[in-house]
């Protein structure tokens, strides 16, 4: 069994949620060669927001030209990696960049900022191993979103009393820890939240799901066919027709071995004969230090499990939230942002929402459940965002 295979496409298949967003084809182009109709009526500032141990991050504060006075202001709140101030993952897939332009034509300033060791588009990074590789990673993204707050609402072109936070799958659960407990990070209460890509499980869990549970999802949603929880060989024949070669050669390395139809019955028991396959190849039981993954991707979901997830913390904060998820997302599933939502209603916040989108993956594009392609948020998603912030503007 080709286990070095599987175990490869599946760490690889850890693509967002809490490891780093995938990338189809990292890009350096730079924000000033994107088409200029993109930004057309859209002020760019760039700015240098200082953090500390000596870091300070470069990005952009935009909004729309001819705005007079202070502004309503979103600080975009990225997914886990190191990722620019535009989440560039592909040529043309930009996905916060789309959406600051889409917040800034309805009225807001938005900032956006390079994470930490990112020196410019592409992602470019840093060649220093120090702003590459904290200690605490994830107390650190945490700690330099409050610097970018902070910054924001001194800015000369924002109202300080009207500071959104719009937190995209790790930024869902930075942007809990800070409303929870905004005195603690040294800044004031923000106006309001908006979470696409909800965390909600722990790292552990999170990791299994997307290493082995979506493996085992997908056999029993496309492979078993009678529903009886285990696959004939004409299920598993069938099964493997039309995935893409890669995947293909994934799953049948798996299941015309042998060795996983344990009883030796002809038959696969997804949960009892094929699980154990799937969590020996990635090497889970010895978690966080699965096959083929860093040690500095082990660190930063050891530290990332030391805080407590958006729905342990929004109940903490009374003021409104918008929770937007994809039903077909696979790294952040669905189930985190309905338990967020119900944890604000038991905690009698009177100002949140759920918002749901059939057929929408976790970069909250429409995209195939099992095989995601990146993509920009969709323009229902983008509407949806800027109806929510004028109603609390």
């Amino acid at each position: 069994m080709k286990l070095k295979r599987i175990a490869a496409v599946a760490v690889a298949a850890l693509a967002v949620g809490l490891v780093p967003l995938a990338r189809a084809q990292a890009t350096d182009r730079p924000a000033t060669d994107r088409p200029a109709t993109e930004w057309a009526g859209i002020v760019r500032e760039s700015v240098t927001i200082p953090m500390d141990g000596g870091w300070s991050a470069t990005g952009e504060l935009t909004y729309p030209k001819g705005a007079r006075g202070r502004l309503p202001v979103v600080v975009l709140l990225h997914g886990s990696g190191q990722h620019d101030m535009d989440q560039t993952l592909a040529p043309g897939v930009a996905t916060f960049g789309s959406v600051a332009r889409s917040v800034n034509r309805g009225g807001f300033a938005v900032l956006r900022f390079h994470k930490r060791g990112v020196v410019g588009v592409g992602p470019k990074l840093s060649d220093n191993p120090a702003f590459l590789d904290p200690d605490r990673p994830y107390q650190q993204t945490v700690r330099d979103a409050a610097a970018v707050v902070r910054f924001a609402a001194v800015s000369k072109r924002v109202d300080p009393a009207k500071v959104f936070l719009l937190g995209h799958s790790e930024g869902t659960q930075v942007a809990g820890n800070l409303v929870a407990d905004p005195g603690a990070y040294g800044i004031r209460k923000p106006a309001g939240v908006v979470m696409m890509g909800v965390v909600g499980a722990t790292p552990r869990e999170a990791i299994y799901y997307q290493a082995v549970g979506r493996t085992l999802g997908q056999l029993h949603e496309e492979f078993d066919f009678d529903g009886d929880g285990s696959l004939s060989a004409t299920e598993v024949t069938n099964g493997l027709v039309g995935l893409p070669d890669d995947v293909a050669g994934q799953f049948r390395a798996v299941l015309t071995s042998r060795a996983t139809d344990a009883d030796g019955d002809g038959r696969l028991a997804i949960d009892t004969e094929v699980e154990p396959v799937v969590r020996a190849a990635v090497g889970f039981d010895r978690f966080p230090h699965l096959t083929g993954m860093s040690e500095r991707l082990a660190k930063y979901l050891t530290d990332f499990g030391r805080f407590a997830m958006p729905a342990r913390e929004l109940p903490r904060y009374n003021g409104p939230v918008l929770l937007l998820n994809g039903e077909t997302d696979i790294q952040t599933p669905v189930r985190g942002a309905i338990v967020a939502d119900a944890a604000l209603a038991a905690a009698g916040n009177r100002d949140h929402k759920l918002i749901t989108y059939s057929g929408v993956s976790h970069l909250m594009n429409v995209s195939p459940e099992y095989q995601p392609v990146p993509g920009n948020p969709g323009q229902v998603v983008l509407r949806d965002i800027n109806a929510w912030l004028a109603a609390h503007r």
